[in-house]
């Protein structure tokens, strides 16, 4: 089959390349793509939020399934305008899409379908935003309603810079996504990502991660779109995928179809697991970037097949979801400024040295060619993701790839995988 995959991103290129190694693919297509994925794909020069242009792509080209990598072009209602062509979308329409679009959607669905979550209060106004504090404890949990590349949510450690996040976020330092905001309470415990496949009817777990949100080591500094991953994570062993599948995604799932709004794609949760069991973090609408790179490593399954079968409504039918035992670690390469101001434009250089280290694979995620010279074009750079014997092997493997990549404005996190080792 023909697949059409949408974005430009890490995750975009971890998905292409585990993709090009099923049986069943015969072309990839991917809109826009970066330089990485040209190893694994046909790159067009559509951008992932023209609905429009991706539709006539996807017409054009006469592509069995399309693969939507990033949440934008979900909330801009691509898989709708699919949809209606009877085209297969893996990617939830875009009213479902809002458990990503929308914090405060969330919120409600949670309440609804009785999901363990934060609790938490609305804001579109200044003064009764800060008044809410009064009933909480710091630290402080402000959160953008809508979309901020991951960037959205504040920790404050003091109720000043709670209420200065407050007065930036009302007054625009996320545009349109800060307009409104939520307010939470401080949850304890260790967090974690589990992922759910999903067919409008049925959902299967897909594997789980833990991310590393902060940008220095330590879990120190503004949180990110994620500076490393790894899995599987320990904490989330089977007994508490299964709870949280119960618990959190069964509901969720049918909470969203008594608002007409069925739920195909991934759906991702962000949990904070402690003494009172799972809790929901927040939901996004796609995998996770970088989990998603190390789950694309240790899947076994094809991967077009399964993403296919959840499209069409029929998970029932799709191959066995199978994952090497084996533990795979991602290590993101960041310009330096990331996250609030990252400088693009530096030369890259050493990658066939890191990619031929055993079990090591970089993926894109913010580069583009500068007269054939690879350059940072992005915040997040590269992926260093490797795959062990066991969790020790897999982040010397990835370290030791790090350290032969010339990337002068470059750096990363050196403590991927902590609490793991911790343990």
């Amino acid at each position: 089959m023909k697949i059409l995959l949408v974005g430009g991103g890490g995750r975009e290129h971890a998905l292409a390349w585990r993709l090009a190694q099923s049986p069943s693919v015969s072309e990839i297509i991917c809109a826009p793509g970066n330089p990485g994925m040209a190893e694994a794909a046909r790159l067009a020069p559509v951008q992932a939020t023209d609905v429009e242009a991706l539709t006539k792509l996807a017409v054009d080209e006469k592509v069995a399934l399309v693969v939507v990598g990033p949440e934008a072009p979900l909330t801009l209602g691509l898989a709708d305008k699919l949809a209606a062509l009877n085209i297969p979308v893996f990617g939830p329409m875009q009213a479902a899409a809002r458990v990503e679009a929308s914090k405060a959607f969330t919120k409600d669905l949670c309440a609804a379908a009785n999901v363990p979550t934060a609790a938490s209060q609305t804001f579109t106004e200044a003064a009764p935003a800060k008044a809410f504090l009064d009933g909480l404890t710091p630290p402080y949990v402000i959160k953008a309603d809508g979309l901020a590349a991951g960037k959205g949510v504040i920790i404050a450690e003091t109720r000043d810079e709670a209420e200065t996040a407050i007065d930036e976020m009302l007054s625009g330092k996320f545009g349109a996504a800060s307009a409104k905001l939520v307010i939470e309470e401080f949850l304890e415990g260790e967090e974690a990502s589990l992922f759910a496949l999903c067919d409008g009817k049925n959902a299967i777990a897909f594997g789980g991660a833990q991310d590393h949100k902060r940008v220095g080591d330590g879990d120190q500094g503004p949180n990110t779109g994620g500076m490393g991953a790894y899995s599987p994570a320990p904490i989330l062993d089977q007994a508490m995928t299964d709870r949280v599948m119960a618990e959190i995604v069964q509901p969720s799932l049918r909470a969203l179809s008594d608002v007409h709004a069925p739920y195909r794609g991934v759906l991702f949760a962000g949990l904070m697991i402690g003494q009172q069991g799972p809790k929901l973090i927040e939901y996004n609408a796609r995998f996770g970037d970088p989990e998603c790179q190390v789950l694309m490593m240790r899947l076994q399954s094809d991967l077009a097949l399964i993403l296919l079968a959840a499209a069409n409504g029929d998970l029932a039918n799709a191959p066995a979801i199978e994952f090497d035992l084996r533990p795979a670690v991602t290590v993101v390469l960041a310009a330096k400024g990331y996250p609030d101001t990252p400088k693009a434009g530096g030369a890259i250089n050493g990658l066939d040295k890191a990619n031929a280290i055993e079990g090591v694979k970089v993926f894109h995620a913010g580069t583009s060619l500068k007269d054939s010279q690879l350059v940072a074009s992005g915040g997040r750079v590269l992926n260093v993701t490797a795959i062990g014997d066991d969790l020790r092997q897999a982040v010397d493997r990835a370290y030791q790839a790090v350290d032969l990549i010339d990337f002068a404005d470059g750096f990363c996190r050196r403590d991927i995988a902590w609490r793991a080792f911790n343990r």
